[in-house]
């Protein structure tokens, strides 16, 4: 008897549980992120490129670009966020050594000094530097107390007011990635340059400035941010005599009544932050 020979029926493959899981819980996270930050940014821009009878004009950036004035706005910002993050640089790396070399209860209290500040607003930290160096403050008072000055000496709404109390109140976010850096060295590679010949100057030129470069990037690039965007900084111990991008914004959504030109500023001071984004991640790629 002859069997039949059937062929069997074809049955296609499943789907791959294991890729449609991890795509629903993916799923989510990316609709939030396109909600909270995309579409915000989508309508900024839009709005900066949109005139008063909704018709698509570059007249907000023509005139933000365009204009003496409002170049030494964004030149204000940048030069804030340069000069903060350099000052705050040469303070937080050998701070950040000295931190990571501390033992024991010192090191306790050193961190404790780091990230108790961040706790407090930043009106908070910027009204208390309003305080120190007003004509009446204690910085003022004391210097007058030791007969170092005879009269109060201008401090506050100053540039060199602006700098210090931008790099007190950022440079905890410069210290402590450093300081994450610096604290997992190997000694070893040092002394093992040292052993070698090496001097002092090669080592740290050529051996713990390169390991520490991680943290010296993610440093500057949120200091940078940080401080080039700042609003109450500037506000509280400048004023109007220093613009910047940020108060520039704030005074087209809230006096001017111009949204798309406050749009159009804040698309600039967006656009120097993705700069920072991208060249800090350029600069953390390991060679191959």
């Amino acid at each position: 008897m002859t069997e039949a020979v059937l062929s069997a029926p074809v049955v296609k493959p499943a789907p791959d549980r294991e890729r449609l899981a991890a795509f629903g819980f993916v799923a989510p996270s990316m609709l939030i992120i396109a909600l909270v930050f995309v579409l915000p940014l989508a309508l900024l821009l839009g709005v900066s490129v949109l005139d008063a009878k909704g018709g698509i004009t570059s007249a907000n950036y023509t005139r933000l670009l365009g204009t003496p004035y409002y170049l030494g706005v964004i030149w204000n910002s940048l030069r804030l966020g340069l000069l903060t993050t350099l000052i705050a640089f040469l303070i937080s790396y050998p701070a950040a050594f000295a931190l990571a070399r501390a033992r024991g209860p010192l090191r306790s209290i050193l961190l404790a000094t780091l990230f108790l500040p961040l706790a407090a607003s930043v009106i908070v930290k910027a009204f208390a530097w309003t305080i120190l160096l007003r004509s009446d403050g204690l910085i003022n008072t004391v210097l007058i107390a030791v007969g170092i000055i005879e009269d109060p000496i201008r401090m506050i709404f100053t540039q060199t007011a602006l700098i210090v109390g931008a790099v007190n109140i950022f440079l905890p976010f410069m210290v402590l990635p450093i300081y994450a850096v610096v604290a997992q060295l190997d000694g070893r590679y040092a002394e093992a340059a040292a052993t070698l010949g090496a001097s002092p100057l090669v080592v740290f030129f050529r051996v713990i400035l390169p390991l520490t470069l991680p943290g010296i990037i993610a440093g500057v690039a949120l200091v940078f941010s940080l401080s080039v965007s700042a609003y109450v900084v500037p506000t509280l111990l400048i004023g109007e005599k220093y613009p910047t991008l940020a108060t520039t914004i704030a005074k087209a959504y809230l006096l001017a009544r111009e949204p798309g030109f406050g749009a159009a500023a804040g698309v600039v001071l967006l656009a120097i932050a993705v700069i920072v984004v991208a060249l800090s991640t350029l600069l953390s790629r390991e060679p191959k």
